[in-house]
């Protein structure tokens, strides 16, 4: 195998991060491809913490290349800090980091303009409140910032000069928002800049040498495939395309395809911040199962709202994205819990559905469960998948037989050795 996409199968925070970690280290090239600093990956390495929201996962690794690619929106000030707080713990070289000069930049617009929706505005979307949606905006109606801009003061002036002109409107007149003269944010920029400039380069044409020559490439998605801005549950969703179809406009595969889709699930669902979300436990058990399984976002610090494994929407994020194999999560979470349920189904609108879609209103669905019997194992670093419990292989066996592809790993906590194989990667 010479390229793999790890990708959120769920509303994101699936543990993504620690196996993006793990196959990096068999990797030339990891590759992020959309979003931001919204991400949030969380790898421990021997009891030692690591979050990383912008540098892709493979930092951690001297003899992997990690590559910001043109599909993200970049914050150079979220890098700056990032970029510190990671370079106390691992050396970053332009050798090892590579930084689209194509990428969108964040601006302090953005971020002034994606807090006051959220506060101000019609409608809460539960965004992180980081300019994400805005630049996004910016990019797709032609006036946004690049990273290849923050090498011109001169040239950044007049950019940001259009860039403010009906942002304006929106902070002097709807918003009553304070914001920075094009001037300010001109050198502030340009200023972060010259950190970034040694790092920046030809991401698309560095990826397809890397293709010619039989590299091994693991591309790392953000957030979830029930966040994507046209897949997922909408409008509740992010600003990007965090899908299979992301990496083709975000990195670019040039003259081949991803030969594995790696889907990673927990074992339960989460989600944070608003919109549907049919499985929901508002209840003493999903109060448990959030406190068992420490669910506070790596990005944001938000309770995550917990429940029962959502069967009908895995199947359509395995069809939404080509998954070819799967990763079940937080197997320890559930262990002992007494009681095991998934959802196979949905009531709507007299009709039992067992896939979900783009088109269905998932606050009108009636969940349909089927209880299994729960396991209890304690499993460790030396346990070996064979004798694992007859009720956990069940378990694992039902979501096979459910969404047809089959369970490539399984995690059963933070660490790296928290991890086992059924499936090999690379």
């Amino acid at each position: 195998m010479k390229s793999l996409a790890i990708i959120g199968a769920q509303w994101g925070d699936e543990g993504k991060g620690k196996i993006t970690d793990l196959l990096g280290a068999k990797c030339d090239y990891v590759v992020r491809y959309q979003g931001g600093n919204n991400a949030g990956h969380t790898i421990i390495v021997d009891g030692k913490k690591t979050v990383l929201h912008l540098i892709p996962s493979g930092i951690l690794h001297d003899s992997c290349v990690s590559v910001i690619a043109h599909g993200l929106v970049f914050d150079p000030e979220a890098f700056k800090k990032e970029f510190e707080e990671v370079s106390a713990v691992v050396s970053i070289t332009p050798e090892k980091l590579k930084i689209s000069s194509n990428c969108s930049v964040i601006t302090s617009y953005n971020k002034i303009l994606d807090a006051a929706r959220e506060t101000k505005g019609p409608v809460k979307i539960g965004t992180t409140g980081k300019g994400i949606g805005p630049a996004y905006e910016d990019k797709i109606s032609r006036k946004g910032i690049k990273v290849k801009d923050l090498f011109d003061l001169e040239g950044l002036r007049n950019k940001l000069e259009a860039n403010l002109i009906e942002k304006k409107v929106l902070f002097e007149s709807l918003y009553t928002a304070e914001f920075p003269s094009v001037e300010d944010e001109a050198n502030r920029l340009f200023e972060l800049g010259k950190l970034i400039k040694p790092f920046a380069c030809d991401t698309f044409m560095l990826l397809d040498h890397a293709f010619s020559s039989g590299k091994k490439v693991l591309f790392e998605g953000a957030q979830g495939i029930l966040l994507d801005i046209d897949y997922g549950s909408y409008p509740f969703v992010t600003s990007s395309n965090t899908s299979l179809g992301g990496i083709y406009t975000g990195a670019g595969v040039p003259g081949t395809n991803v030969e594995e889709v790696l889907g990673i699930a927990k074992v339960y669902t989460t989600r944070v911040g608003e919109g549907p979300f049919p499985t929901e436990l508002s209840c003493e058990m999903g109060q448990k199962i959030q406190e068992k399984g420490h669910e506070f976002g790596a990005t944001t610090g938000r309770t995550r709202r917990c429940g029962w494994i959502d069967l009908p929407l895995l199947k359509y994020t395995v069809k939404a994205s080509n998954l070819t194999s799967i990763a079940l999560t937080k197997v320890d979470v559930l262990s002992g819990l007494g009681t095991l349920k998934v959802c196979t189904s949905y009531d709507y609108e007299g009709k039992n559905l067992t896939c979900s879609s783009p088109e269905l209103d998932l606050s009108k669905v009636t969940p349909v469960f089927e209880e299994l019997p729960p396991f209890s194992d304690e499993l460790t670093a030396e346990s070996d998948m064979s004798n694992i419990s007859q009720e956990l292989k069940d378990y694992i066996k039902r979501i096979e037989d459910f969404i047809e592809v089959p369970v490539g790993l399984i995690s059963f906590g933070p660490d790296r050795n928290q991890i086992k194989f059924i499936k090999n990667y690379f």
